[in-house]
């Protein structure tokens, strides 16, 4: 461990990597979308276990864990099923470069609910850079609508998994401050995959209908882009401010993109370019701002 905390930044580089990875893997699935998400929560879960309930302080910690707490926790882990459902699908019916790059407005959507539910405010700059990154939206939608009602189905469904993702986002804002990462997301991820798997049943899916793809896919999501990815991110943070691990983060859509482009022959049109471009820049001049 002391020889990582060394070069956290190259753990930045692994992180990025690993979430970048996680709309490729979903595309080799064949099973449901629900399907697909629930194997990757079930096998983080099971990573997890062994962790939370093998040290003491944490296990302590989980079975002392408040009423009002676990029914925060419970409720993210619901949002964040709709995020994964969602997002998975949109992946189905559109590029990988338009759903990765509309789902990273999850920040501004985040800034938004602070505002309305919680008493922020947004600054004129800040309505600026939301500005941009709709307008971007609106030229993917506008440039995927040429390609077909399907691809601007896919775009709507990212654009609701943002706002999905987001409310996660605020809950844990608010349950993070009386409770460690380990409890929060143990709960959360549990609580997520008991969501999904009634989701699968209640559309009649069965988990194990649809080959050995739909488990090792979700196995490798929650290797790679849970573990690997998204909790590397929370560890960065106690090296660099969360600006920089929040702007670090807009290079999934550039990565996710370029996989793409070579494993799938997805070559984006100009508008999905200029879009991406406007969506991106408004999300990093925001976490600038914010820093």
């Amino acid at each position: 461990m002391k020889h990582i905390q060394k070069y956290p930044r190259l753990m930045i580089v692994v992180g990025i990597l690993g979430i970048s990875m996680s709309a490729i893997f979903v595309k080799y699935s064949e099973a449901p979308s629900a399907v697909t998400a629930a194997f990757r929560l079930l096998w983080t879960v099971l990573l997890m276990t062994p962790v939370v309930f093998g040290r003491k302080d944490i296990r302590r910690e989980l079975m002392g864990t408040e009423k009002r707490i676990w029914c925060l926790s419970v409720l993210a882990g619901l949002f964040l099923a709709i995020h994964f459902v969602l997002w998975f699908e949109s992946l189905q019916h559109t590029t990988v470069a338009s759903s990765t790059t509309i789902v990273c407005t999850e920040v501004l959507w985040v800034s938004l609910g602070f505002c309305v539910f919680m008493k922020g405010r947004l600054s004129f700059r800040a309505v600026a850079a939301m500005g941009a990154a709709f307008l971007g939206s609106i030229a993917i939608a506008w440039s995927d609508a040429t390609f077909g009602e399907t691809h601007l189905y896919g775009d709507i469904l990212a654009l609701l998994a943002a706002v999905a993702v987001a409310v996660y986002t605020l809950i844990g804002r608010k349950v993070r401050r009386e409770a460690s990462t380990a409890v929060y997301t143990y709960i959360v991820y549990t609580a997520c995959a008991g969501v999904l798997l009634i989701v699968c049943f209640a559309q009649g899916y069965g988990l194990f209908h649809y080959g050995s793809s739909a488990w090792i896919v979700g196995f490798l999501l929650a290797v790679f882009s849970t573990l690997l990815g998204h909790s590397i991110f929370s560890w960065c943070l106690k090296f660099f401010s969360p600006s920089f691990v929040s702007a670090s983060k807009l290079c999934e859509p550039v990565a996710a993109a370029l996989m793409a482009c070579f494993l799938f022959h997805e070559i984006p049109s100009l508008m999905q370019v200029a879009g991406g471009i406007l969506i991106l820049g408004g999300v990093y001049y925001y976490s600038c701002l914010e820093g």
